[in-house]
């Protein structure tokens, strides 16, 4: 029997749900129908088929915590490897690495299972049906793409028009509405789903025929990379000099060894607050509300508030999203264009396209409840058994006052523990860290005062999740990936 593996693209940004949606907490980790994230909705559909190897999942190095800690919590899958992108290349180059990773210790024969994190599927039945069609059609040699029955005439997808049998007669860019209508009324177009099957040694042949350099480039980055527990990094400088591509261009439309899966999924990329609306429950008015929203007179809206009440009065097809630094307030219809917002904010390099104000740590969480010029304030998360580096800055004191659970301190050449409502202070230049030896989450208020508050003034010391000792790196919005 032939193995499949699964391999979990969870990389990009999805800047068209934004402010939900945030570079370093992005769509693929986000909750938008029900308690599990996208990501973990992946991992969790593809558990459920017998047979499959354990998920290789590809993420870019920034989010690698985060990925981990929601895979962990899943515990469905204790073997899983997280492979990490050191810069971002577009799809190619990461199905590639994947590709030549999964070589080093499986056989040519061996099925990859390509499936974007983010992509939400409502059929499993169905879905195991078509992935056992595809690797049945990867077996004997072809390269096949998943093609999603459209249910309308859909502008925002590309197609996969569809000859005799399964073959693939060509890839059409997103069409316009009267094009789109067209091909619904033809019956032998699909929605391109960006999910795809093909055995490892298939894969390297039509790549060195198509996109040599991307493959050769991509083999030596993972020849020259390092495992680090469930981690396994890509050379950085070698993963560099890749072609950005993505793995439509490079090889999809490309290849004369392409086949089509047809399937009816019940599947949406949630592309778009307006496709998240289309596929939610809603209320006898047409409303989606999510968090404490209250509607007055309002029709055919999407409301989602994360932290404060949020109203509407005569609304008609409508978005509005709030979280604790952002609302968005836009027409359904022009959901599409909140990438345009996005854009502004990272050319004039916002925070707000970055980050939210709770940021997520290997060990924990913070929260940014109030920042001045000389002075911030922070609510500090710890995990049981965790502890931040050990650490100092020259340009500011912290004070840290325990509302919840028990801190083990280090305080210059002093250890001690703390407990609720206890507090100590850490002057500018004193080596301190900040550990949870306890088995509840630890919670304090750090206040933060001095010249310099940005959080590149760490000069770390030691550090439990491999990432050096030098100083935390600062991006121009002032805050770090870095604690």
């Amino acid at each position: 029997m032939v193995n499949i593996q699964p391999v979990i693209l969870a990389g990009g940004t999805g800047s068209r749900l934004w402010p939900l949606s945030r570079e370093l907490f992005p769509k693929q980790l986000l909750q938008l129908i029900d308690t599990s994230s996208l990501l973990q909705s992946t991992i969790l559909r593809v558990g459920q088929i017998p047979g499959l190897l354990p998920p290789l999942v590809v993420v870019g190095e920034e989010h690698r915590f985060i990925t981990r800690s929601q895979i962990d919590e899943l515990g469905v899958a204790p073997e899983y490897t997280i492979l990490l992108e050191p810069v971002g290349r577009n799809t190619a180059p990461a199905v590639c690495a994947a590709v030549e990773y999964c070589a080093l210790s499986q056989d040519e024969d061996t099925i990859l299972l390509i499936l974007p994190a983010d992509h939400l599927i409502l059929r499993q039945e169905a879905f195991a049906e078509a992935v056992q069609r595809a690797a049945e059609l990867a077996a004997n040699g072809a390269i096949v793409t998943f093609g999603i029955e459209p249910q309308r005439p859909e502008t925002g997808y590309g197609y996969i028009e569809r000859g005799e049998g399964h073959a693939v007669l060509s890839f059409k860019e997103k069409p316009d509405l009267p094009t789109a209508s067209a091909y619904l009324e033809q019956g032998n177009y699909f929605w391109n789903s960006g999910m795809f099957a093909f055995s490892i040694a298939s894969f390297r042949q039509e790549m060195a025929s198509h996109a040599p350099e991307i493959l050769t480039t991509m083999r030596n980055a993972v020849a020259h990379g390092a495992r680090d527990g469930v981690f396994f990094r890509l050379d950085q400088t070698i993963m560099a000099t890749s072609p950005s591509d993505s793995i439509d261009y490079a090889l999809m439309e490309k290849s004369d060894k392409m086949a089509v899966v047809a399937a009816h999924l019940d599947w949406s990329d949630i592309g778009s607050w307006q496709a998240l609306w289309e596929i939610s429950r809603k209320d006898e008015q047409g409303n989606v509300s999510v968090g404490d929203v209250i509607l007055e007179d309002s029709h055919n809206c999407l409301v989602r508030s994360e932290s404060k009440l949020v109203t509407t009065v005569g609304l008609e097809n409508t978005i509005v999203i709030e979280t604790a630094d952002a609302v968005l307030v836009a027409p359904l219809s022009r959901s599409q264009d909140v990438k345009a917002v996005v854009a502004q904010l990272q050319k004039k390099q916002r925070n707000e396209f970055k980050f939210h104000r709770t940021v997520f740590r290997p060990w924990g969480s913070y929260t940014v409840l109030e920042q001045q010029p000389r002075y911030q304030i922070k609510r500090i998360t710890v995990y049981p058994e965790k502890k931040l580096s050990l650490q100092m800055h020259h340009h500011r004191h912290e004070h840290w006052v325990i509302v919840t659970g028990t801190a083990r301190i280090t305080n210059g050449k002093e250890v001690f523990l703390l407990h609720e409502n206890q507090s100590t202070y850490i002057p500018a230049g004193v080596l301190h860290r900040l550990e949870n030896p306890g088995v509840i989450n630890l919670e304090l208020i750090e206040v933060q005062n001095g010249s310099y508050l940005g959080e590149n003034d760490i000069i770390r010391f030691d550090d439990d999740y491999g990432r050096g000792t030098e100083s935390g790196t600062e991006d121009k919005g002032g805050k770090t990936e870095n604690r």
